[in-house]
């Protein structure tokens, strides 16, 4: 079980892509935008996935929420009702409060989980959600999970 506290962002630089001219805020490990498949493309990916298996693969989605406690986790939209859960490698990068909705893409591995209902309430807490709410998560949950070791977002 992982444990938030209060803590800061740490964003460590920002790029411009050239052919597109836009600009990302960098978290992680320097990557770029370049061949990012879309939330669609890596819901087919996932539905071919069993636990234990990892892909390497670089999506882009939009921010669904960030942790509040920290930005040590977020969920990223991969299409209308589906996320993957996104953590950060090693611990090592936290995003801002505030990304939610805005436009990223992350680089890392993506895999098949099973969330304990423990973990499930422990992340329904992160969100601030009603006890009622959180009484309510009685089963496990399996989830679409991705391991990030670099994320931009889009300024």
């Amino acid at each position: 079980l992982i444990v938030c506290d209060n803590g800061e962002a740490q964003q460590s630089e920002s790029q411009t892509d050239p052919e597109e001219n836009v600009s990302y805020a960098s978290f992680g490990d320097s990557i770029t935008a370049e061949n990012a498949i879309s939330g669609e493309e890596m819901v087919a990916k996932y539905e071919n996935l069993e636990q234990g298996d990892t892909i390497d693969v670089k999506i882009s989605g939009v921010i669904e929420n960030v942790c509040q406690k920290k930005g040590c986790w977020m969920n990223l939209k991969l299409k209308e009702d589906q996320t993957a859960f996104v953590r950060f490698k090693d611990y090592g990068f936290f995003m801002p409060f505030n990304a939610a909705e805005s436009e990223a893409i992350v680089n890392g591995k993506a895999f098949i989980s099973v969330v304990s209902v423990d973990e499930l309430k422990h992340y329904a807490e992160d969100e601030e959600k009603s006890q009622e709410e959180i009484d309510a998560i009685v089963e496990p949950e399996i989830t679409y999970g991705f391991l990030a070791d670099g994320v931009l977002i889009k300024e």
